[in-house]
Parts: C-alpha cells; structure tokens; sequence
C-alpha cells in the first residue's frame, strides 16, 4: 500500500511559518526537515502557480509520507534522504542555488514518538534505537552499552539538561552488568528508579532520552553546519525560519542568528571578542514566536515551539 500523509500530523505554527517566508509565486525554498509535508503543502500552496521547494529529511519513511502529501504538486516540490548538514551539496545538485527562504522545523513527528520500533518514546515496548537514518550505525543502544559512566553522565546532563545524570549514568552501568540494555522500556524504568517516588512534571526519562537522540544524529554539530549553510543559500531579502522545542538548540539558534546580524556571543568573562561577528542578517524577532492556546489546544506538542526569524542584507 501507498504511504499516505497521517491526519494527525498537523505542522506547528503553520501560519507564522508562511508569514515569516513571505512566499510568493515563482520563489524558491528548502524545507530542511520537511517530515510529513504539512509545512511544504503551506508553502507550496501559497506560492501557486510556479513556487519550488526542495524538501530534506534523514527519515525515509518521512519523505514517503511527505511524497504522498505532495504528489499534487508535481514537479513543483523535490524530495531528497538527506541530513541538512549536506545542504549547500543537495542544493547544488538540485539546482536550487540562490533560494528566498529556509525553513527548518526541528521537532519529532508524533509519527515518529508513536513507531515502536524506532525506539524514540520510553511509552513504547520498542529497541534502543532512536536513529533518523536506519543506514547509520551509531544507535542508543550502542550509547547506553558501550561508553563508560562518566561519558554517559556528561551526555545526559549536557544534551538533557538532566539533574539526576550522574544517578541514571550510575544505574545504566550497573544494569548493564547483568545483561544488555536492548528496549526503551529498560531505560524508562531506570531513569524512574533515579528519580524514586514522587509526582514529577514530565516523565523521568524524558530528558535521557532527548540526550540520547540528540547523540545518536549528530543533531546540534548538523544544526550548526546547516544554519551556516542556509545563510549562505539566501539571496538579499530571503529569510531563514527555524522552529525549536527545546532551549539547547533554541539556544544554538538564538546565538548564531545574533552572530550573523554582528553582535558578539561570547561569554562575559572573555575581556576581549573572539567570535567575530560580521553583520549578514537582520534578526526579525526580538523574542521568538510562541503558539496560543487555541493552537496548543488543538495540538498539545505546539507548546515548546519557538520561532525565530532572520533576513539576509
């Protein structure tokens, strides 16, 4: 059977996305995470009859569904199993050089929290995986198996922000030792245990396995490369778009656009600026966009959106 795009998957800020691109007939535009479509369809919608969008994405059962959802538009929209670490190259080869806006939207699809056997959710009885590309080697189990505590600790406190790193490090070590860590169960049930009693805010193991992912797919070294790259795509006037759910890589985004519109980023304590900033964007939002509550009503996973808009000069 056919993939087809899900009802449910449902493109946060969608309304905002298109007002930040200001797409119009004829522009051109990549969609560096384009998932199920939802926001391609937008764009592609608003810029009838002759707009383009080259759509990325790590996940190839992502770009099925994305394919089927776009399959109206023909030769209009361009598909490629890419990480937008690469996308100065996909461009390239897909002649789509010199572009009026760039969009990444980098949240998880609940397609993809919902798959088992992807192994991204702790509320699913699926392996260790957690791997965008099935072609790559590196896996959360892998992770979880092999490194030593230490490693492990600092992963989960650097990319989960995880108060309890050192505890769950602790505890994964120990569990090891009797038999391989393979499902997402077995780590939701350590963190749980880090965690003991208690009513808790989020789930235990949400912060761990945000860490683990983030490892698995290279996602913030890629996020940097591609926010350089998407710059350099822009012609004068274009903008860049980029929706993040968590502070970590708001906080990569918030730092380069500033970079790119020549303010310094380096930390307080250096007497002198390191960092050299040279002015190539302006910065369009002084805070980031947030979704109001009738959209988080609609759709609860808008919550931690944060949009954050930048034109090339």
């Amino acid at each position: 059977m056919e993939p087809q795009a899900s009802p449910r998957h449902i493109p946060v800020l969608l309304p905002q996305v298109l007002d930040g691109l200001q797409a119009g007939n004829g522009d051109r535009f990549v969609d560096c995470t384009v998932n199920g479509g939802g926001h391609a369809e937008g764009i592609l919608s608003i810029s009838t009859p002759t707009g383009s969008l080259l759509g990325l994405d790590l996940d190839p059962q992502a770009l099925a569904r994305c394919a089927a959802r776009l399959r109206g538009f023909g030769g209009r929209a361009t598909l490629m199993h890419r990480n937008f670490a690469q996308l100065l190259a996909a461009a390239e080869q897909a002649a789509f050089r010199e572009v009026h806006g760039v969009l990444f939207d980098l949240g998880m699809s609940s397609l993809q929290l919902a798959s088992p056997q992807r192994g991204f959710s702790w509320q699913h009885a699926g392996p260790l995986d957690m791997r965008m590309n099935p072609d790559q080697s590196l896996t959360a189990a892998t992770i979880v198996n092999d490194w030593d505590q230490e490693s492990l600790a600092n992963l989960i406190w650097e990319f989960g922000e995880e108060r309890h790193a050192r505890r769950i490090a602790r505890r994964i070590v120990k569990r090891r030792q009797e038999r391989p860590l393979r499902l997402a169960a077995d780590l939701a049930d350590i963190a749980r245990a880090a965690y003991g009693r208690g009513r808790q805010r989020i789930h235990p193991a949400t912060r761990t396995f945000q860490a683990l992912r983030i490892a698995v797919n290279g996602e913030f070294e890629s996020l940097q490369t591609a926010l350089e790259q998407a710059r350099d795509l822009l012609i004068t006037g274009g903008r860049l778009v980029v929706i993040a759910f968590h502070s970590l890589e708001d906080r990569i985004v918030k730092e380069f656009m500033r970079r790119a519109a020549g303010k310094c980023i380096c930390p307080s304590t250096v007497p002198q600026c390191a960092c050299n900033p040279q002015q190539t964007m302006r910065i369009l939002t002084r805070k980031p966009i947030r979704a109001d509550e009738v959209e988080i009503a609609r759709n609860p996973r808008s919550r931690s959106a944060r949009l954050r808009i930048a034109e090339r000069i």
